[in-house]
C-alpha cells in the first residue's frame, strides 16, 4: 500500500510534472522521494529526480540566482569527475519556473543501505557519520579548484536575520531574553561575514559545500556521491565540519584534508547553532520540525554565546 504524502508533496510532484513535460519528460510514475525543506520528486521511468523548494527563503529572483550556483558548482564537479549527483544531461543546467518557484533537475541514482535505516542506532550513525566526514577531505580538494565566484557563508547572511525578524513576530519556543541574544549574536556573524580576514587573519576562505556534506551524501552501487549544494559557498573547511564530532574530524584530517582550527571549528558551531535555532521560524508551514528541533534549542541555551574580537 502507497503512503499518503502531504498537500505540499502533491503540489510539488504537480509542478514537476508539468515541468517535465515541458521539457519533453514523460513524467507518467512521479514519486515522492523526500519531503522537508525541499520536495524531491523522481520522474519516473525517467532518471531525473527534481529539487522543488517548498520553504524557499528570500523573492524568486534570490532563489533562482542560488539555484544557477548550485547547478553550476555541481555540474563543473561532474564534469571533473568528482563523486557527486549531477545535474540531470536530459535538461538544461538552468532553473526551471513552474507556478510561483523554480526548481531544478538531478540525475537519479539507487540509493543503497540508506541512513534512515540506522537512524535509532546512535553508534552505527556516529560511525557512519565518521567515515563519511572522512570522504569530505576528497570534496574539499576538488571544490578548491572550481574557478566561478561564490559569496562569503551565504547560508548565514542575511538568511538567519530574516529567520530572526520572523521570530519575533512568532517567537515560537523562545523567550524574549532568547531572541535578545540570538539578535547579538547575529550581529557578530555579519561583522565575521562582511570581513572575515579580521577576525581569523590565518584561515584560508575556499569554496564549499555549504550545508554537511557529511549528512548529504549518497551510498549507491558505484560508491559514495555527494549531493545537495545549494548552500555552496565561499567560507572555511570547518563550516562543513560544525557539529561532526572529534573522531570525525580526526578522520578528515588523516584522509588528508586541511589541518581544522579548533578554534574556528568552534565558532562555526556556534553559527550553525544560530542557524537551527533560526530554522523555528519555519515551523508554522512544516509543524513537524518544532518538536525535532527543541533539543537543539536547549544546546544552543547551554552554549557559551557567541562573540568575536577582531585581530586586525
Amino acid at each position: 500500500m502507497t503512503s499518503p504524502i502531504s498537500p505540499r508533496a502533491e503540489h510539488a510532484v504537480a509542478l514537476a510534472s508539468e515541468a517535465g513535460r515541458r521539457l519533453g519528460l514523460r513524467a507518467g510514475e512521479p514519486r515522492v522521494l523526500h519531503d522537508v525543506f525541499s520536495v524531491l520528486v523522481h520522474l519516473a521511468p525517467h532518471p531525473v529526480v527534481v529539487r522543488v523548494p517548498a520553504l524557499a527563503v528570500g523573492s524568486p529572483t534570490e532563489l533562482a540566482e542560488k539555484q544557477r550556483r548550485e547547478l553550476a558548482v555541481a555540474g563543473w564537479l561532474a564534469d571533473t569527475g568528482a563523486r557527486v549527483v549531477g545535474p540531470s544531461p536530459l535538461v538544461p543546467r538552468e532553473p526551471v519556473v513552474a507556478g510561483e518557484t523554480s526548481m531544478t533537475f538531478w540525475e537519479f541514482v539507487t540509493e543503497v543501505d540508506p541512513l534512515r535505516d540506522i537512524l535509532d542506532d546512535p553508534a552505527a550513525v556516529e560511525e557512519r557519520f565518521t567515515e563519511q566526514t572522512g570522504w569530505t577531505a576528497e570534496l574539499h580538494a576538488a571544490l578548491a579548484g572550481y574557478p566561478g565566484d561564490l559569496p562569503v557563508l551565504s547560508p548565514l547572511v542575511p538568511a538567519i536575520g530574516e529567520g530572526l525578524a520572523a521570530l519575533r513576530r512568532d517567537p515560537q519556543q523562545l523567550t524574549t531574553a532568547d531572541l535578545d541574544r540570538a539578535e547579538r549574536e547575529y550581529a557578530a556573524v555579519e561583522d565575521l561575514v562582511a570581513d572575515f580576514p579580521a577576525f581569523f587573519p590565518d584561515a584560508r576562505l575556499q569554496p564549499v559545500h555549504g550545508d554537511a556534506p557529511f549528512y548529504n551524501l549518497l551510498r549507491t552501487p558505484d560508491g559514495h556521491r555527494f549531493g545537495d549544494f545549494e548552500d555552496v559557498t565561499l567560507g572555511p573547511v570547518e563550516w562543513d565540519l560544525a557539529g561532526t564530532g572529534p573522531r570525525a574530524i580526526e578522520a578528515y584530517e588523516q584522509a588528508g584534508g586541511a589541518r581544522v582550527d579548533r578554534g574556528l571549528l568552534g565558532v562555526m558551531e556556534g553559527a550553525r547553532m544560530l542557524q537551527v535555532l533560526s530554522a523555528l521560524s519555519v515551523v508554522p508551514k512544516v509543524p513537524e520540525l518544532g518538536p525535532m528541533l527543541a533539543p537543539m534549542v536547549e544546546q544552543w541555551r547551554a552554549r557559551t554565546p557567541l562573540t568575536l574580537e577582531r585581530r586586525m
